[in-house]
């Protein structure tokens, strides 16, 4: 299996951003998927998360800016980030629950957000 992302970059404040996470390979299905963050000094914490019901969570920072979503056909979790501020800015990770022959945990590469003027 492998997940890969996409869609991080440089972004001034008030702006938007859509992050992409894909899972390929010999895969049956994605329980839970999810983005979480770790900015430089910190630890990683939980942005985002989707579950295979379609029941969405957020962390209170970014309630009302953030969407995330799934394509269930395509094995993708999506982040769109709005109102982008700078306390944005770090690693996004996204994170999925994947079935296999067995029940597996895989991270993404991670991709740098950078909200700055």
């Amino acid at each position: 299996v492998q997940v890969v992302e996409s869609g991080g970059g440089l972004v001034q404040p008030g702006g938007s951003l859509r992050l992409s996470c894909a899972a390929s390979g010999s895969i049956f299905s994605v329980n839970s998927m999810g983005w979480y963050r770790q900015a430089p000094g910190k630890v990683r914490e939980f942005v985002a998360g989707t579950t295979s019901g379609g029941s969405t969570s957020y962390a209170d920072s970014v309630k009302g800016r953030f969407t995330v979503s799934r394509d269930n056909a395509k094995n993708t979790v999506y982040l769109q980030m709005n109102s982008l501020k700078p306390e944005d800015t770090a690693v996004y990770y996204c994170n999925l629950l994947v079935v296999t022959a067995t029940l597996t945990n895989y991270w993404g590469q991670g991709t740098q957000v950078t909200v700055s003027s």
